[in-house]
């Protein structure tokens, strides 16, 4: 509760006012039962003369009891009216609060953490807090409110059955303790994990599906989403199997608090003077003994809700923890578009062995410098750490002389455009998907830049053109197509400093050779650092960089490498056989044809 009033410190005032509301409509709640007592007591005084009832006392108590049940109904629903603004309030700022800090942290852990747990945080854990502050808080103040003004009801009227109600009081808590006690944290967060896993397992199973129907494979074969099944079931069983006694004792004790008021009431009946007085007091506490079964119902409700909602609060806590990019002055001048690494290192973490050891190069404005090597070797390390995605752990990356570390963040995206591998985009038009490169391009510049980009044609070919939204209406495009708009979004947004994450990767030869068409456009006079998989599309790169175990073990152009017979020679003698053991296979594959 501490740390959701922090997390909710803007509405506090709210919050108190939905919870002094709430033991109001607590106290309130307990108006009618007296009344009810105070009716029955007239009656039974006159009994069996009713022509003695005095009906005005009567009609009095009856609207005691209609007031009581109106004040617990008006004051509960204005409780919850502020808690629920307290709750949208707070959602709405910690909504806004994680994704300006997703903005802060290095762009890299979008990467390794995921779209998925990133969407878990932002849309079920910050709605759980929503949900908790506007729902259980009242109630979980009542919970707490009403067992107090039972408790003082029942010493009231007689401190010998206010013992037997205290007894089943303390009877109930005792089992409640046993069902959740110290270990139900714990169990209640393996719960949620155990979920979260099977949940996860079987997205991914939705995901492969058509690989393996195509492999003639079923849910059972999928190991990963048999196991997250299996391992929920045996957790879910051994959970339900150990509190099923204790819950069972809860609810029997909860619901029959009689039993204790029972054996109280016979053996003070036996010895009391005044037996009418007793018989009253006695019919009150039978009354009021169903009322305590919802108290202590509602109790362990929200204790359950308490226990689910921190694992909500620890999932945005741990997000909101990871460290924000560096912030230095930011006010730094840069006189050129060169990108030069000086004596870089880098790990991802303090545990791994470093991506990157002691990496230095210039990449020239005007030529395009390509970055090459085996899997592994941290030539996507490289492109990644120009644009800030991860900071250097060791030496700098400098444009123009200055240390991008000491440029701001806004400035470095003027200075920088990414054209990643797999490119996304999002269900908006593909007008709109264009102009994010560029939020104040008109009309006439995109469709500039999708000319250049070798996309106008196909576009203009859809039903909508350029107002075709992505997925409607079975608008699909390929992955060709899809990587000729993001290049459009580069074209338009037309920075200095370009990083290709190798954009070709997946494209037929028709889309590859479109996608170079494109790419000729888009490096015109720019600084352009080129991370290749195959090697005949750098083969004419101004530098190429060779990367072996985190280092740059050559660099020179394509002729002086292959002169050097080192690591890049070796590298472009098996592609070159790769190329022409395929054409030759095809050729025999003609031939025999």
């Amino acid at each position: 509760m501490a740390r959701l009033f922090e997390l909710a410190s803007k509405h506090k005032g709210l919050l108190t006012l939905s919870g002094i509301l709430s033991v109001l409509a607590a106290v309130a709640s307990f108006i009618p039962y007296v009344a009810i007592y105070l009716i029955i007591k007239e009656i039974i005084l006159v009994y069996p003369d009713f022509t003695m009832l005095d009906t005005g006392a009567v009609t009095g108590y009856g609207l005691l009891a209609l007031s009581g049940i109106t004040i617990d109904v008006l004051c509960y629903l204005a409780s919850s009216i502020c808690a629920h603004l307290a709750a949208f309030g707070t959602q709405y700022e910690l909504k806004s609060n994680f994704t300006k800090h997703l903005a802060h942290i290095p762009l890299g852990y979008h990467l390794t953490l995921g779209s998925g747990r990133l969407r878990k945080v932002i849309d079920e854990d910050i709605e759980k807090i929503e949900s908790f502050l506007a729902h259980s808080f009242p109630d979980i103040v009542a919970s707490f409110t009403a067992p107090v003004v039972m408790l003082i009801l029942m010493f009231v009227f007689d401190w010998r059955f206010g013992v037997a109600a205290l007894l089943a009081v303390i009877v109930a808590f005792a089992m409640q303790m046993m069902t959740f006690g110290a270990a139900g944290p714990e169990l209640m967060q393996s719960m949620q994990k155990s979920m979260s896993d099977m949940t996860s397992a079987s997205v991914e199973y939705v995901r492969g599906m058509p690989v393996l129907k195509a492999f003639g494979r079923t849910a059972s074969s999928f190991h990963q989403l048999k196991e997250a099944i299996r391992s929920y079931t045996q957790f879910m069983l051994k959970y339900t199997l150990k509190w099923e006694n204790y819950t069972s004792a809860f609810q029997t004790v909860a619901n029959n608090t009689y039993l204790f008021i029972l054996p109280v009431g016979i053996l003070v009946g036996r010895n009391a003077q005044d037996y009418l007085g007793f018989a009253m007091t006695f019919i009150f506490y039978l009354l009021f003994a169903p009322s305590m079964a919802t108290v202590l119902n509602k109790i362990m409700y929200v204790s359950s809700s308490s226990m689910r909602i921190a694992s909500g609060v620890a999932n945005y806590d741990s997000m909101m923890a990871l460290p924000e990019l560096s912030a230095r002055n930011g006010a730094v001048k840069i006189s050129t578009n060169e990108v030069r690494f000086e004596n870089v290192s880098f790990a991802y973490s303090e545990n791994d062995a470093e991506a990157l050891s002691g990496v230095s190069f210039t990449a020239n404005t005007g030529e395009v410098t390509a970055i090459v090597g085996p899997s592994g070797s941290g030539k996507s390390t490289i492109a990644h750490l120009i644009p800030r995605f991860w900071d250097v752990t060791g030496g700098a990356v400098t444009i123009g002389g200055a240390d991008i570390r000491d440029v701001s963040e806004e400035k470095l995206m003027q200075m920088v455009s990414f054209v990643f591998q797999d490119s996304y985009l999002f269900g908006q038009s593909i007008k709109d998907n264009i102009r994010i490169g560029c939020p104040d391009a008109t009309d006439d510049e995109i469709i500039k830049a999708a000319k250049a980009a070798q996309c106008h044609e196909f576009i203009t070919a859809l039903p909508k053109a350029y107002e075709t939204v992505i997925g409607e209406d079975g608008i699909h495009l390929s992955g060709g197509e899809k990587q000729r708009i993001s290049i459009a979004r580069a074209i338009i947004r037309n920075t200095p400093v370009l990083v290709l994450d190798e954009a070709t990767s997946f494209a037929d030869p028709e889309n590859e050779r479109l996608i170079q068409k494109a790419l000729s456009e888009l490096i015109k006079g720019k600084t352009v650092i080129m991370i290749a998989h195959r090697l005949g599309t750098i083969k004419d790169a101004g530098k190429i960089i060779v990367m072996e175990n985190g280092k740059a073990v050559e660099s020179g152009s394509h002729d002086e490498l292959n002169a050097k017979n080192g690591l890049y020679r070796k590298m472009w003698d098996s592609y070159t056989s790769a190329i022409n053991w395929k054409l030759k296979g095809r050729k025999e594959a003609v031939y025999h044809g």
